[in-house]
């Protein structure tokens, strides 16, 4: 088979997050006394660590000020705020017969530790992943090192692995790293963004990756 090592995105890629992030984004803004972005810029920084989104939404901030934005944002987002995050419809099932079917399977994802072992717990889905890495351990996306430490770990070459995500910023890491990459276009970013970085496909949603992966394992 072509690819050994499948990497996925999390948030907007395998969970439906979207909603609690843009809201606990929003009031962490309204908890420091800021005017909070737009929503479609909230969505914007979606798969960014969380230091690199908060300096994009707010260039203009000093480091005191991201840091207590960031606070709040975990605040609300850890445990506040009641957002549903269900993961995407056929994606438990998805990611249980890839790993039957003999793949090694990872994750690279803009969230922390804290966050991502939280969602991996609250998912069930953590028993089926090799091996996982988060912005708060390492550079943020679309820097190729989480990939490179992935790829690394597991003792995959770049021609063997294959990054399947819903942002720019994980084709642009994927391109960075010298890995194919599949999006999907059920998350943060629209299809037009991410068909214009030119990745293998773009599936409406992650159910569709065993099909997809079935027609092209072949090198």
């Amino acid at each position: 088979m072509k690819y050994q090592l499948l990497v996925f995105d999390w948030d907007g890629t395998l969970m439906d997050s979207a909603g609690r992030i843009v809201a606990s984004l929003t009031q962490a803004f309204l908890d420091i006394g800021a005017e909070p972005p737009a929503v479609e810029r909230c969505r914007d920084v979606i798969g960014l660590g969380l230091e690199e989104a908060m300096l994009k939404l707010w260039p203009d901030s000093n480091a005191h000020h991201r840091s207590l934005l960031a606070d709040r944002y975990r605040y609300h987002y850890l445990g506040a705020n009641e957002t549903p995050t269900p993961l995407f419809p056929g994606t438990a099932a998805m990611v249980e017969a890839l790993h039957d079917t003999g793949y090694l399977m990872a994750v690279a994802t803009g969230k922390s530790r804290r966050g991502l072992d939280a969602a991996l717990a609250e998912s069930s889905l953590g028993q089926w992943f090799h091996a996982t890495r988060c912005a708060d351990e390492t550079f943020s996306k679309p820097h190729p090192q989480m990939l490179l430490e992935l790829m690394d770990e597991l003792g995959v070459g770049a021609e063997a692995c294959l990054m399947i995500g819903d942002t720019e910023y994980d084709l642009q890491m994927a391109t960075n790293a010298g890995v194919d990459a599949v999006a999907v276009s059920c998350g943060a970013h629209e299809a037009h963004r991410l068909l214009a970085l030119q990745p293998l496909a773009c599936l409406q949603g992650v159910d569709a990756l065993s099909d997809w992966l079935a027609r092209h394992q072949r090198s």
